[in-house]
């Protein structure tokens, strides 16, 4: 049998056996802690994310938008289309309906389908707008005429477009919401 004596001496630490315990429960405890403030944070920011998306920002200031450089008059078509992406993400489609020389030969819609947010293209044998993923139509103004958007009574918001010395310029957002 060994003396308590013997059992001191073979103690790591001072001879005291509960200061080794007391240092393994600071331990356990101390990272039981960080694990829980590190889910705690990584679960609201999760949380965040999903509030943003379910319930976005929808106020934009006027100085957050300007207009900005699209193309030369003579460079497009009647019946053309081109794809814009403006300097905050927005996505518009500018067709070319005329050829009188101003501002109202041009239609600048957002090219985001209202129902899922696929990209809508001008289909000009057609005299539409058309989202492939569900079959959305929409006619050369951005009225729903065909698919889940007909259905919801959805539209594709629209841009104002000037131009200025045979330019044409649409007034989009420069900055993002996010």
């Amino acid at each position: 049998m060994t003396s308590e004596a013997e059992k001191a001496e073979s103690c790591p630490v001072d001879g005291n056996r509960s200061d080794g315990k007391d240092r393994r429960s600071f331990i356990a405890r101390f990272s039981s802690l960080w694990m829980g403030l590190g889910l705690v944070s990584g679960y609201g920011y999760f949380a965040s994310i999903i509030l943003r998306f379910l319930y976005p920002s929808r106020q934009t200031n006027a100085k957050d938008k300007s207009w900005q450089f699209v193309t030369d008059l003579g460079s497009i078509k009647q019946g053309d289309s081109l794809t814009f992406i403006s300097p905050a993400g927005e996505k518009a489609v500018i067709t070319r309906m005329n050829m009188k020389g101003d501002a109202s030969d041009f239609i600048a819609l957002s090219s985001v389908c209202p129902h899922l947010g696929c990209q809508v293209h001008w289909e000009a044998n057609k005299n539409r707008y058309f989202c492939p993923c569900h079959g959305g139509a929409f006619d050369p103004s951005g009225k729903a005429t065909a698919g889940p958007p007909k259905a919801a009574g959805q539209s594709l918001p629209r841009f104002t477009l000037k131009v200025e010395n045979n330019l044409l310029y649409i007034r989009a957002k420069t900055k993002s919401l996010v």
